[in-house]
């Protein structure tokens, strides 16, 4: 049985773990056996898939600022919180010796957790016999802008990763559209295709609505969420019925102006369990562009205009936003669009025409990643996922 230690820590937002989570099914019920190092805060309906979970000290970004860290009571971390959790890390390493070894997002994320996560991959490179190291990451990477920065990552993948998952449609984007150095690393990068959410069969049970408005964990959604209930009134389904999924984040004061703004068939929720069979009842779908939430439009099928976080610094979302506008995947809005008039506007259009043409992207990132673990951890050529 191949064993496998996988690693996930979020600072700020939750989507990589549910992907990785999703992952995970795959990885179990593909009869591997996987321990999860899950670094962060506990969150609703994290759910094990299958996996032996290890919880380490939690640790979250301060505020908006992810090159500061702190414990869940708001303290900085100190040495001896970080010392604990390399301890806890290599540990569990010690005891799972794995097959494989997987690194959600580093090093093209989560730099700041270097000093748990280097001595664990130096440490894992000096096993007999050696795991299999890899970097799990999505398609579409925030933009540095630094080449410095993107020096040191290709650093990284050379010195201390065999291979580099990317979850995501070659044909639809590949790294090098976000990550300029990707040729110098060709060799490692294979490709998973989308990790979407199983699909299931349509069906008319269970919640349904035809306008879906939804912003992840909420911490940055507040404008769209406000903007979209405003939309309501102005927009040709006034009269249909409307779902705001505010997000977990959403504080008690927004939910007050919330409720103030919306009128007519709608109801709010901070969290849908299981939002892509929502999506694929609805008629529309209003969010930002974040990686699981497009996967859930593309398995959902239905229309879609996306408003990707645009805060400054912020890429990722924009980028996604601008392959799915050119595609004719969705109707995408920027930033300065964001207002009842703009999204009532774009529900007009986005209704006058077709559903999306999505079936013809590849969907099955998570059963493609075990396939590929699995053929990796055997010592056989994956070359087809290039």
């Amino acid at each position: 049985m191949t064993r496998i230690l996988f690693y996930v820590q979020h600072l700020m937002g939750v989507g990589h773990v549910f992907r990785a989570m999703r992952i995970v099914k795959a990885l179990t019920a593909a009869g591997m056996e996987v321990e999860l190092a899950y670094g962060g805060e506990p969150i609703p309906n994290f759910q094990d898939n299958g996996a032996r979970v290890h919880f380490l000290p939690p640790v979250r970004a301060v505020g908006e600022a992810f090159n500061k860290l702190e414990d869940p009571s708001g303290n900085p971390l100190t040495d001896e919180y970080r010392n604990r959790r390399r301890e806890m890390l290599l540990g569990i390493l010690s005891q799972a010796e794995p097959d494989v070894v997987i690194t959600e997002a580093f090093p093209f994320g989560r730099r700041q957790m270097r000093f748990e996560l280097l001595p664990l991959l130096e440490t894992a490179r000096r096993m007999q016999p050696r795991p299999v190291i890899i970097s799990s990451v999505r398609d579409i990477l925030q933009e540095t802008g630094k080449i410095e920065k993107d020096r040191d990552t290709i650093n990284y993948v050379r010195s201390l990763f065999d291979h580099v998952l990317v979850h995501g449609d070659s044909r639809l984007v590949r790294l090098e559209r976000t990550f300029p150095l990707a040729g110098e690393i060709a060799d490692k990068v294979l490709y998973t295709g989308i990790v979407a959410p199983e699909e299931t069969p349509a069906s008319s049970a269970g919640e349904t609505y035809d306008v879906v408005v939804s912003v992840g964990g909420g911490a940055l959604g507040r404008k769209l969420v406000m903007a979209a209930a405003a939309a309501k009134e102005l927009s040709i389904l006034r009269d249909a019925r409307w779902c705001i999924v505010t997000g977990l984040r959403f504080s008690r004061e927004d939910r007050a102006e919330l409720l103030r703004l919306v009128s007519g068939d709608v109801v709010l929720r901070d969290f849908l369990p299981d939002l892509p069979s929502v999506l694929k009842r609805a008629r529309l779908s209003i969010s930002r562009a974040g990686y699981n939430t497009v996967a859930d439009l593309c398995m959902a099928g239905c229309r879609a205009i996306v408003v990707p976080l645009s805060d400054g610094i912020e890429t990722e979302q924009i980028r996604r936003a601008e392959i799915l506008d050119a595609n004719g995947l969705a109707e995408t809005l920027s930033h300065d669009m964001e207002t009842p008039q703009e999204i009532a506007a774009a529900i007009t259009r986005v209704m006058a025409r077709p559903a999306p043409d999505r079936p013809r992207i590849d969907l099955e990132g998570a059963e493609n990643t075990a396939r590929i673990i699995s053929e990796l951890a055997a010592g056989r050529s994956v070359a087809g996922y290039r």
